[in-house]
C-alpha cells in the first residue's frame, strides 16, 4: 500500500482523497489544511512540512491554491516523495523548470500533475482514433470552454492575481490548451487576444482567444476560454483527413457541462447537406477520470513506468504555451479594468 499525504484538504483534496482509498493500492495517511473540521476521519498533519518529512509517507498529494504548487512540488521530491500535483504546474514556464530540476535530482521518484480530462472516456477513445489513424490526419481542431461565476468567486483565491498567477485560461483553459497538443501535437505559432471586459479585475483575465499553427504538420487549432459564458459549456472538434470527431459536453459530479457525447463521423459525404456516410454516436454516463489518473500514477509508482499522461514534460509543453497565449494577447489585450470588480 502506498502511504499518501495531502496538502490542500479542499474540494480537489476530498476528490483525491475518495479515489486513492477506492485503487486499493493506496491510503491517505495524513491530511493538512489550515481550516478543517474536526469530525475528520484522517489524521491531521501541523503543517505542509510535517507530510513532507514523514517517514512514512510514500507520496504528496498537492491539492491547494496555485501560488504554492511548484514550491510543494520542489520541496516533495526533495524530501523523496513521489508526487500528484494539481494544475497548473506554475505560474509560467520557468517555475515548471525549477521543478523538473528537483524531479531530475530525485531519480527515481514519480511527478505527475492532474490534467484530468485526458482520462475522461471520451477522449481516450478519441486519442485511440487519431494515434491509429483511423480517420488520417489531423486536419484542424477548435475548443470551446466556458462557465459562469457567481459571487463566491471574488471571496476565493481564484480571483486574487497573487494567488491564481492569472484568470480563467490558467484556471480552466488550460485543459483545452492541453488536449489540444495531446491530440494534435504541438504548436509553433500562437496569436491571441486576452479580454478583460466585464469582470473587470485586474490580472485576472475573463476571455481568451487564441489561434495555433503547427508550421510542419500545418494543423491549427483555435481556443476559447471564458467565464462570461453564462452557462456551462464544453466542445473539443477535431476534424481528420476521413472524418471527424466532435466531443459535446463533459460528465462531472456537478453535471454543470451536460452529457458527455461524442460522435465520431467517417468517410465524409461530398453532398450539399454536409451529411456524413457513417455516424456513431457514444454517451458516457459515467464519469471515471479521477480513478483512471490516481491508478495511473500509483501503477507508475508500483512498477517504476514512466509517467504517461501529465508527465514533467507535457506541463512544461503546455505551460510553454500558455505563456505565448498571454504574451501575445496581453500586447494586444482589451477592456483593461478602470472601475473596481463587480460583483453583482
Amino acid at each position: 500500500m502506498i502511504n499518501c499525504g495531502i496538502i490542500g484538504f479542499g474540494k480537489m483534496g476530498k476528490i483525491r482523497a475518495k479515489a486513492i482509498e477506492a485503487s486499493g493500492l493506496g491510503r491517505v495517511s495524513t491530511i493538512f489544511d489550515v481550516s478543517l473540521p474536526d469530525n475528520l476521519f484522517y489524521a491531521v498533519a501541523e503543517s505542509p512540512d510535517a507530510i513532507l518529512q514523514a517517514p512514512d509517507i510514500d507520496a504528496v498529494f498537492v491539492c491547494t491554491p496555485n501560488h504554492l504548487i511548484p514550491t510543494l512540488c520542489i520541496e516533495a521530491l526533495s524530501a523523496g516523495k513521489h508526487v500528484f500535483s494539481e494544475k497548473p504546474p506554475g505560474f509560467n514556464a520557468d517555475q515548471v523548470h525549477e521543478v523538473i530540476a528537483a524531479e531530475q535530482a530525485a531519480k527515481d521518484r514519480k511527478l505527475m500533475y492532474g490534467f484530468n480530462h485526458r482520462h475522461h472516456e471520451s477522449i481516450m477513445r478519441m486519442k485511440q482514433i487519431v494515434d491509429d489513424r483511423e480517420l488520417g490526419r489531423v486536419l484542424w481542431m477548435r475548443g470551446r470552454y466556458g462557465k459562469e461565476v457567481d459571487p463566491a468567486y471574488f471571496d476565493g483565491w481564484r480571483a486574487k492575481p497573487e494567488l491564481a498567477g492569472a484568470g480563467i485560461l490558467l484556471d480552466q483553459g488550460i485543459h483545452m490548451a492541453d488536449l489540444m497538443m495531446h491530440l494534435g501535437g504541438g504548436f509553433d505559432e500562437v496569436h491571441a487576444f486576452v479580454s478583460n471586459l466585464f469582470w473587470k479585475i485586474d490580472g485576472i483575465e475573463d476571455n481568451v482567444f487564441a489561434i495555433f499553427r503547427n508550421s510542419q504538420t500545418g494543423c491549427c487549432a483555435s481556443l476559447h476560454s471564458t467565464m462570461t459564458q453564462w452557462r456551462y459549456l464544453f466542445s473539443l472538434e477535431v476534424f481528420l483527413e476521413g472524418g471527424a470527431l466532435v466531443l459535446n459536453g463533459l460528465k462531472t459530479s456537478s453535471g454543470a457541462y451536460g452529457d458527455e457525447v461524442l460522435a465520431i463521423k467517417r468517410n465524409p459525404s461530398h453532398l450539399q447537406d454536409g451529411r456524413f456516410e457513417e455516424e456513431e454516436q457514444l454517451i458516457y454516463h459515467v464519469d471515471t477520470s479521477w480513478q483512471s489518473e490516481i491508478d495511473h500514477f500509483f501503477d507508475c509508482v508500483l512498477t517504476d513506468k514512466p509517467v504517461l499522461f501529465g508527465n514533467s514534460q507535457d506541463a512544461l509543453t503546455v505551460m510553454e504555451l500558455v505563456d505565448r497565449i498571454y504574451a501575445v494577447g496581453k500586447s494586444s489585450e482589451l477592456g483593461q479594468p478602470k472601475t473596481p470588480a463587480r460583483s453583482d
